[in-house]
Formats: C-alpha cells, sequence, structure tokens
C-alpha cells in the first residue's frame, strides 16, 4: 500500500496527533462503533490548523489492481476536508454518523445518516462536519497525486491552481 504510507507520511504527529486521535476514539465509543485494525492518518493538509481544515482517515482498502478503495472519514464540529477535485477518481460518500455540510460543484447541502452523494472526476467537493461525523468514501482507487485542491497553499496531490486548465480528460 505505497499511497498509504505517502498519506501516512504527511499525517500529522506528536501531541496534537495522540489529542486527536483520543477525541475521535472517544467519539467512536460513545456511538458504539469500531474501526478496523489500521493505522488512522490525522491530515491537516498541510496548513497547521487541524481542526479548522482536517479530518482522520481509516483505509479499510485500497485496490489499484481490483479497481476499488474505501475509507472512513471523521470529522470534528466544523472541521472541513477542503475543497479538491480529482482526474481520474470516482468517488461515493455515505453518510454513517453526525451531519455533513456537503458542497459538490455548485450545490451545498446538509446530509445525514444513510445519505449518498456521488461525485463524478472534475467535480470540486468539500465537506464539513455540523457536529462530529463520519463518512464511508467507497471509490476507485485512491493516488495522493490526484488530489487537485483550490487552495495552491496546500502542498500535497497536484496543488491545483484555480487558474490552471481543467484536469477531466
Amino acid at each position: 500500500m505505497r499511497e498509504l504510507q505517502k498519506g501516512l507520511d504527511i499525517s500529522i504527529s506528536g501531541p496534537q496527533r495522540e489529542e486527536a486521535l483520543d477525541r475521535f476514539h472517544g467519539q467512536l465509543e460513545t456511538w458504539q462503533l469500531a474501526m478496523p485494525a489500521v493505522e488512522p492518518l490525522v491530515l491537516d493538509f498541510g496548513l497547521e490548523e487541524f481542526y479548522k481544515t482536517g479530518l482522520i482517515e481509516c483505509w479499510i482498502a485500497n485496490e489499484p489492481q481490483a479497481g476499488y478503495c474505501g475509507k472512513y472519514l471523521f470529522l470534528s464540529d466544523g472541521q472541513t476536508c477542503p475543497s479538491h477535485r480529482h482526474r481520474e477518481k470516482k468517488e461515493t460518500f455515505c453518510i454513517v454518523k453526525g451531519t455533513v455540510r456537503m458542497t459538490c460543484g455548485d450545490q451545498t447541502e446538509a446530509m445525514g445518516p444513510g445519505s449518498v452523494l456521488n461525485v463524478e472526476p472534475g467535480v470540486f467537493h468539500r465537506f464539513t462536519g455540523k457536529g462530529p461525523a463520519l463518512v464511508l468514501e467507497i471509490s476507485q482507487p485512491c493516488f495522493i497525486d490526484d488530489n487537485y485542491f483550490e487552495n495552491p497553499e496546500i502542498p500535497i496531490g497536484g496543488n491545483y491552481r484555480c487558474d490552471a486548465p481543467d484536469p477531466r480528460p
């Protein structure tokens, strides 16, 4: 899982990671949920403002040869996965717990448990926890470099700039 290692390489560390994981595990206990025995990615997207822009990812599988990926995404209240798009990857998000404000293209809506959103390649999307939230992502394989962030300050992925050409084939 080379891509998982790339994710772990950009994951935050130290006391902030431990605090974030303690909150995450505490919320899972409240919800009476268990995660697979995987190393969580605690991501701040290089902006060093984890509780504003960040999330925790638990990768269940990332199988490029088989053509699929599955992840759990955890957001604290007010925490946002920043606006980005993918050249190749199509994603389906299913809200498991909590409420998430999802923006896909020019549409924004609050989504609760059981809600599903499909995101096509090339479409900007972002999501914010309205309270703690857990999202299941089912998608084509994840490649870190296939993330094109709208914010050029994010130093990972394609580091998309708004004036760059449309990535769709």
